[in-house]
């Protein structure tokens, strides 16, 4: 294997292991339902999950590059990285 290929990999292995919690799963469906961003309180009011917990899986998602994050004054906005999905994913978000 390459460097290349190495790299890809990691990252094919970061991705999977972000998809591989029903919470974060939930997350990028909703996501994919609105088709816009969504503030990170909203998600994680529709989700009932605790500010603590629904900023992890947030961190976790950003990290794999499946979502960016922006903040805006107080509140922080989500949305998803359709490029990543394209590219490693192709029609995963079709599947959920």
């Amino acid at each position: 294997m390459n460097i290349k290929q190495l790299e890809e990999d990691e990252i094919r292995v970061q991705i999977f292991k972000a998809l591989s919690d029903p919470a974060r799963l939930e997350i990028i469906r909703v996501l994919r339902d609105k088709g816009d961003e969504m503030g990170c309180g909203e998600i994680g009011d529709n989700l009932e999950l605790s500010k603590s917990t629904v900023s992890y899986h947030f961190k976790t998602l950003r990290e794999a590059g499946l979502t960016t994050t922006r903040r805006e004054a107080r509140e922080k906005f989500v949305k998803l990285r359709y490029d990543t999905f394209n590219k490693y994913l192709t029609n995963f978000l079709d599947s959920l």
